[in-house]
């Protein structure tokens, strides 16, 4: 199988658990007296979340369609 279709098909998993992730550094932000790691974590979560989108977009440049 396509590599593209398999990450088509994670695109969910993705989302889930980088909005987890996001969510768990954005409450660590709050709680924490120093901001900036759990800033980080929020960060990770999202790339972890807009992956499948960025990959497909990566793929259509470089096809030029």
């Amino acid at each position: 199988m396509n590599p593209q279709l398999w990450l088509e098909a994670a695109t969910l998993m993705f989302n889930l658990i980088g909005m987890l992730i996001c969510i768990l550094g954005l409450t660590m932000a709050q709680k924490m007296t120093r901001r900036w790691p759990g800033y980080v974590i929020a960060v990770i979560g999202f790339l972890v979340a807009t992956m499948p989108m960025f990959y497909q977009l990566v793929l259509s440049l470089r096809s030029g369609t």
